[in-house]
């Protein structure tokens, strides 16, 4: 019985600690300096800027889409920023959509 409860009890510990590994202000952070060095990096002087798109640890990337229209009747610039988390870099490629 002692066992089956401090088995249990380690269990719930793991996990909580686990699912606290990373706060609501850490991400509001990464999602912050990462939106800020897309922006930056893309010359946009006024963009409108995705949620940031999280890939799992092992890829370590933060993807970003930014548009900016040139002004009326102007084409719209589309941007992919891919921020790496560990080195702090972002990298940006214009993309158009299939069939444009």
């Amino acid at each position: 019985m002692f066992k089956t409860i401090a088995a249990t009890t380690l269990l719930i510990l793991a996990v909580t600690v686990g699912a606290n590994a990373s706060s609501g202000k850490s991400w509001d952070a990464l999602f912050a300096k990462a939106n800020g060095t897309c922006i930056g990096k893309s010359g946009m002087v006024t963009p409108e800027a995705s949620s940031p798109i999280v890939f799992e640890d092992s890829v370590g990337k933060v993807a970003i889409l930014l548009r900016e229209s040139a002004g009326k009747g102007k084409a719209t610039k589309n941007l992919l920023c891919l921020y790496d988390k560990q080195t702090g870099r972002a990298s940006i490629q214009e993309y158009r959509w299939l069939g444009n």
